[in-house]
């Protein structure tokens, strides 16, 4: 499996990444450990997930993707062949998002129980927090890096305009610098990515995961009418796709898929 550099974290990792997001919501244990079993016996290394997730799901709390992903390195009994990213910074409970240093350094606490690791590979900041300065967030990976809790940063759901602040502060003050970024792209969402964050990106060496690659599974072509939203408990979501234009990639990517 040829491998790539991820930015300035220090990894290289195999050019697809595993979303957790689906464990514990509509994929149970049984089936994540199969699922992470056969992506990594493929030549993958790179697992990513949040503590959020999957908090959204009736009677869920946040943290069962990452407990399960913790459940499945005890039983394989190693990660140092794997890349483990994971995320903070979302609503938990507390009605907002969250990058202040002292939650952030409680908040990696339970996430590395969670997972049963002794130290995060990368650690993101999952939303932007404006009324939490930069500095602040930043100071406290530094605390985490030097303590050995976590390996590298990164960040996601970030602007041009705030990634470039970000990257200002940690020149500026000598902290740790958000190696990767993890922004919606595929082939229907391009516009939040290509521009200005794009090539902020490529100019600084920031690596980037994207995040719902398959537009939340409407590019895998099984929604192709409404009466297909019932299929997932995602097909809520995917009128914003079916339309003339999400018709029109998918009819692409049949062609494509026909000709391979």
């Amino acid at each position: 499996m040829i491998k790539r550099r991820l930015g300035r974290t220090g990894f290289e990792v195999a050019p697809l990444a595993f979303g957790g997001n689906v464990f514990g919501w509509t994929v149970d244990e049984p089936t994540s450990f199969r699922l992470l079993d056969a992506f990594v016996d493929a030549g993958f290394n790179l697992i990513d997930t949040a503590d959020s997730y999957s908090r959204w799901a009736p009677g869920h709390q946040g943290g069962e993707s990452e407990t399960i992903i913790g459940r499945w390195i005890a039983r394989r009994g190693r990660h140092d062949d794997i890349v483990i990213a994971t995320k903070v910074g979302s609503d938990m409970g507390l009605g907002y998002k969250c990058l202040r240093k002292d939650y952030i350094l409680q908040a990696v606490e339970q996430s590395l129980k969670r997972l049963q690791v002794q130290a995060i590979d990368l650690y993101q900041s999952h939303w932007d927090d404006d009324k939490t300065p930069l500095d602040e967030t930043l100071e406290a990976y530094a605390d985490l890096i030097r303590q050995g809790k976590v390996k590298s940063i990164g960040a996601s759901n970030l602007t041009a305009e705030r990634l470039a602040q970000a990257v200002d502060v940690s020149k500026r003050r000598g902290l740790p610098r958000y190696g990767t970024l993890q922004p919606l792209y595929n082939l229907y969402d391009r516009s939040t990515f290509e521009g200005p964050l794009q090539e902020l990106c490529v100019r600084e060496q920031i690596g980037v995961i994207t995040y719902f690659s398959l537009a939340a599974g409407f590019l895998t072509g099984k929604y192709r009418s409404e009466a297909d939203f019932a299929k997932s408990p995602r097909g809520a979501g995917m009128g914003k796709y079916l339309n003339a234009r999400g018709l029109r990639i998918l009819a692409a990517l049949d062609d494509v898929s026909r000709q391979s």
